[in-house]
C-alpha cells in the first residue's frame, strides 16, 4: 500500500520559516509526480505546489510563489516545502500528495498523506 507522510509542521511567529517533508513509500515516489495542498478551517482545501517526478518543473499558487520553494531528494523518496517569510494566512494543516498528472486540482491525485499542522502567529 502506497503512503505518504508529512513532518515538519508547527508553530511560527509570521516572518518566520518552515521545512515541511514528505516521505513516500510502497513505490509510487518515482512514478509520480508529487503535489502540496492546505486547508484552513472552513475552507476548501487549496493548492500550494507541485513538482514534477524529475524534480525539473514545479508550479506554486501565486500568493507563495516568492516565499515557498519546492524540491526533491530521490534518493530518499522525500519531496520538500520549504516556507519562508510565513504569514498568519499561511496558517493550515498542510497534505502532500502523489499523481501521474501534473496538475494543480485535488481530484488529480490519488495518494494522500495525513497532514501536517502549520501555524503561524504572534
Amino acid at each position: 500500500q502506497a503512503q505518504l507522510v508529512e513532518s515538519g509542521g508547527g508553530s511560527v511567529q509570521p516572518g518566520g520559516s518552515l521545512r515541511l517533508s514528505c516521505a513516500a513509500s510502497g513505490g509510487i515516489f518515482k512514478e509520480h509526480h508529487t503535489g502540496w495542498f492546505r486547508q484552513a478551517p472552513g475552507k476548501d482545501r487549496e493548492f500550494v505546489g507541485a513538482i514534477t517526478k524529475s524534480g525539473g518543473t514545479t508550479i506554486y499558487l501565486d500568493t507563495v510563489k516568492d516565499r515557498f520553494t519546492l524540491s526533491r531528494d530521490n534518493a530518499k523518496n522525500t519531496v520538500f516545502l520549504e516556507m519562508n517569510s510565513l504569514k498568519p494566512e499561511d496558517t493550515a494543516v498542510y497534505y502532500c500528495a502523489a499523481s501521474v498528472f501534473f496538475s494543480r486540482l485535488v481530484g488529480s491525485y490519488n495518494y494522500w498523506g495525513q497532514g501536517t499542522q502549520v501555524t503561524v502567529s504572534s
